[in-house]
């Protein structure tokens, strides 16, 4: 049986990387109905102004600078830390990835649960077979991202690192795909299809993975927070179904008429699928089917493309 969710109703919850693709949904769902703290540099006005009127708490910080954390509340009772740098600056990138999750952890240590989010990035490429939780990691992203799997293999050894000498129970949450009506790699290759520029395949096909979509990680997110442990739990977090790039781009196809242009190329990233099995006797199996999530995906960002406007 999956734990019993966590209720985070008027919480008071930490969003770190609350301006991103992936947290922003995560801030509007749950400054709604908890106290929540938005912590990013913040570099941009209209970033902090876009989160202040969420109803969330905007706190400008630098996870690679300690001494900026000060601002965070002492009583803290959840954290959710999606923050990510990918500059391409291996001394930054691991000072503001890895170090700073530490810093992070020790300033919100009296925090009932830390819930750190990485990358099925972390995982070392093997073909179409599904990762679970103890396959080899490697340096997975290099071509794209030079500092991206190192940096989050860092974070995860640090984190598991402070979770055990504060006793800080935390969930380690491999992300795979996620996407939404905000966006996602789906809508990239839409764009891509649009102007006729090829999509870069991996030659080992199918390339699988397992897209999830934002409904359901913000469903899911209390039950990652009560599988916290001070030994730490890590888990694959995925959509349930596996997926492959030729299967959407047929399906954006379907909606749109337009065709992909595909390439293969060795050095692309190759398929990637997980093994969801921890994650199901966790959390349970997520709900929203890829085609539906593809559909709203291209109703909210480009419904002009559409064959069948419904």
């Amino acid at each position: 049986m999956p734990v019993q969710p966590v209720d985070l109703t008027g919480r008071k919850i930490l969003i770190t990387g609350p301006t991103g693709q992936v947290a922003l949904p995560v801030v509007a769902h749950y400054a709604a109905i908890a106290d929540v703290y938005a912590l990013a540099r913040f570099s941009k006005a209209e970033d902090r102004e876009k989160v202040e009127r969420l109803g969330a708490t905007a706190i400008q910080a630098d996870l690679a600078r300690p001494e900026t954390l000060a601002g965070i509340p002492d009583d803290i009772d959840y954290v959710l830390n999606f923050a990510v740098v990918k500059t391409g600056d291996f001394d930054y990138d691991l000072a503001a990835n890895a170090e700073g999750v530490g810093h992070l952890m020790q300033r919100c240590a009296s925090a009932s649960s830390f819930l750190h989010f990485s990358s099925t990035a972390v995982y070392e490429y093997a073909g179409h077979e599904p990762r679970d939780e103890t396959s080899p990691l490697g340096d997975n992203h290099r071509v794209m991202f030079p500092t991206y799997s190192i940096s989050k293999i860092a974070a995860e050894t640090v984190c598991r690192f402070v979770a055990h000498s504060q006793g800080i129970p935390t969930t380690i949450a491999r992300l795979s795909v996620p996407y939404g009506d905000n966006g996602g790699w789906m809508y990239f290759h839409l764009l891509m299809m649009q102007q006729g520029i090829p999509i870069e395949l991996h030659p080992e096909k199918p390339n699988y993975y397992n897209p999830l979509h934002v409904n359901d990680y913000i469903e899911k997110i209390p039950y990652l927070l009560a599988a916290a442990s001070p030994d730490v739990t890590t888990v694959n977090f995925g959509g349930s179904q596996q997926v492959s790039i030729e299967q959407w781009c047929a399906y954006l196809s379907e909606l749109t008429g337009l065709e992909p242009v595909f390439a293969e190329n060795p050095r692309s990233f190759g398929s990637l699928a997980i093994d969801t099995g921890k994650m199901h006797r966790l959390i349970g199996p997520t709900r929203v089917d890829w085609r539906e999530g593809i559909r709203s995906q291209v109703e909210h960002l480009a419904p002009e493309l559409l064959q069948d406007k419904r």
